[in-house]
């Protein structure tokens, strides 16, 4: 899993709106509960992690964001194989250094993962 299915919404500095399509051919559900195949929490919060740098402002030549905390994270329900994930981010503080979102996955009109509290760190990149 690389990259976004479609890209509705950037606004970066405010939100980003990104669909995922979760298809059965993956090849993480042969292991991860092969009777019962379940996307990763871990993949999805990866896709929530890429949509908040789409949501975060834009950095300098040479930086970018990177994870630094998770907090009250919330899995309500499975990812499961031809299911169209909507992951929503909307930021709620930015500074110069680091960023705040909140975020949403969606499929099928009902929440499979909530962050109150995700923070992005600027990292500068090794050249």
């Amino acid at each position: 899993m690389t990259a976004f299915d479609e890209v509705f919404d950037a606004v970066p500095g405010e939100r980003a709106v990104a669909v995922r399509n979760v298809p059965g051919t993956l090849g993480v559900f042969a292991t991860h509960f092969p009777r019962f195949p379940v996307l990763p929490g871990v993949l999805i919060l990866d896709d929530i992690v890429r949509a908040a740098r789409l949501a975060a402002p834009e950095l300098p030549k040479g930086s970018r964001w990177v994870l630094a905390e998770a907090r009250r994270v919330r899995y309500r329900h499975f990812a499961e194989p031809g299911d169209r994930l909507e992951i929503s981010v909307r930021v709620t503080e930015a500074t110069e250094s680091s960023v705040t979102c909140k975020a949403t996955v969606s499929a099928g009109g009902r929440d499979i993962t909530t962050i109150r509290q995700l923070r992005l760190d600027k990292s500068e990149v090794a050249a």
